[in-house]
């Protein structure tokens, strides 16, 4: 069995879902045993164009076979194209390629402490409930124990305040503030999104104190929430903007976005990397611009508005279970009033895939492909557990 072969022979850090996997085809992954299932995790929100997308195939297959890998001391076309596309697509005039979203971060927090040693300050400002990466600038920016306990010490100046919290946030900012870092709408933090008042009031404080403003964008952005960044409906412009994940299509490929003076931070030398913005990664990330930047964020809009009703309709007929809905587009949560990590087993017989999160959240972050009949499958499913875990509780206070 592939599972028991696995924990033989791989470091045991992930939870994985039991599930071992053959095939995957648009919003559907097939097990081994030929059961198909609805995909509503996407790779964690990786894969936007759904699984073997044939443009991507089509795209990596051509790259593949001129060249795979030159490193960063050539010009390379899939690199410019995408980096044009990328420019047109997020008004951000430059771009840095990296080969993840924790890559990305570091090379952001690396521009905020380059900005800090020119402006005599060094404090980087990030929010509880934020989920940068594994290395450990992004660490220094987190406050999960599960990801940092016994992994200190941690970068100094860097302090996390409370997420939507506008006292900690003007009792801390000051002069010594270099940087501040935000998801405005948070993945591992349960699909919770920042206050309007939240970020006018940072903004207030960037005009007053002269700090840079990094959004992370690698699981809300590429047009997952039906805008392309989670933070052009709060008309504000961050100075760098990292992203990773859709941008890919499936395969290794970040991002830095930033202001040419932002850009202006880095000198030639100052940063690199060896793998990234690999050709054959650009050029599934062009495919992915074009389709999203061609209509396909219409449907995250149209469809993410369906998802929400529907999930509404849930909440109504489960409020005892059910606290909330959140998110927008492909990108939203249920939260519940009990843990949601035992509900994921269970979608999982009825032919779901999701998962849990910020301890009480089930997330679903599915392909941009969805369709109106994908969001009725899985409401359906949710349906049946959801009333399946009613009865049980009904059951059990009866004896």
């Amino acid at each position: 069995m592939l599972i028991e072969r696995e924990h033989a022979v791989v470091f045991q850090t992930y939870r994985r879902i039991p599930l071992a996997i053959d095939r995957a085809v648009g919003t559907r992954i097939i097990d081994l045993n030929g059961r198909s299932y609805l995909d509503m995790l996407g790779g964690i929100a990786v894969n936007a164009l759904g699984h073997s997308h044939p443009g991507i195939i089509e795209a990596v297959e051509h790259q593949i076979r001129r060249y795979m890998h030159v490193s960063n001391v050539f010009y390379q076309e899939p690199q410019v194209m995408l980096a044009e596309q990328l420019v047109a697509a997020s008004g951000y005039p430059r771009v840095f390629f990296s080969n993840s979203g924790a890559e990305a971060t570091e090379g952001a927090l690396k521009m905020a402490r380059r900005f800090g040693s020119v402006h005599s300050k060094a404090d980087v400002i990030a929010f509880s409930g934020g989920f940068h990466g594994r290395t450990y600038g992004a660490l220094s920016l987190m406050d999960k124990a599960l990801y940092k306990d016994g992994m200190g010490p941690f970068l100094p100046n860097t302090v996390v305040l409370p997420f939507n919290d506008v006292h900690a946030l003007e009792s801390r900012v000051d002069e010594h503030t270099t940087a501040v870092m935000l998801e405005f709408l948070q993945g591992e933090g349960g699909i919770a999104e920042v206050t309007p008042e939240f970020v006018a009031a940072l903004w207030r404080l960037k005009e007053k104190f002269n700090f840079l403003v990094i959004a992370d964008e690698v699981q809300s952005g590429i047009g997952r929430t039906g805008d392309f960044f989670a933070f052009n409906r709060f008309g504000v412009k961050p100075d760098i903007v990292t992203i990773a994940k859709a941008v890919g299509g499936g395969l290794p490929l970040g991002a830095i976005l930033a202001t040419n003076e932002a850009a202006a931070l880095f000198e030639r030398g100052m940063h690199g990397t060896t793998y990234g913005g690999n050709p054959v990664a650009c050029a599934a990330g062009s495919v992915v611009l074009r389709e999203v930047m061609s209509g396909l964020i219409d449907n995250v809009r149209e469809i993410g508005n369906y998802l929400t009703t529907q999930l509404h309709v849930l909440h109504k007929q489960f409020p005892n279970l059910i606290h909330e809905v959140r998110g927008r587009g492909c990108m939203q949560g249920l939260v519940l009033s009990v843990e949601s990590a035992p509900f994921i087993p269970n979608l999982l017989e009825h032919g779901v895939i999701a998962n849990a999160t910020a301890g009480n959240v089930i997330r679903f972050v599915p392909p941009f492909i969805i369709t109106r009949n994908d969001v009725d499958e899985l409401c359906e499913a949710l349906r049946a557990v959801f009333h399946k875990s009613e009865l049980e509780t009904v059951q059990s206070s009866h004896g």
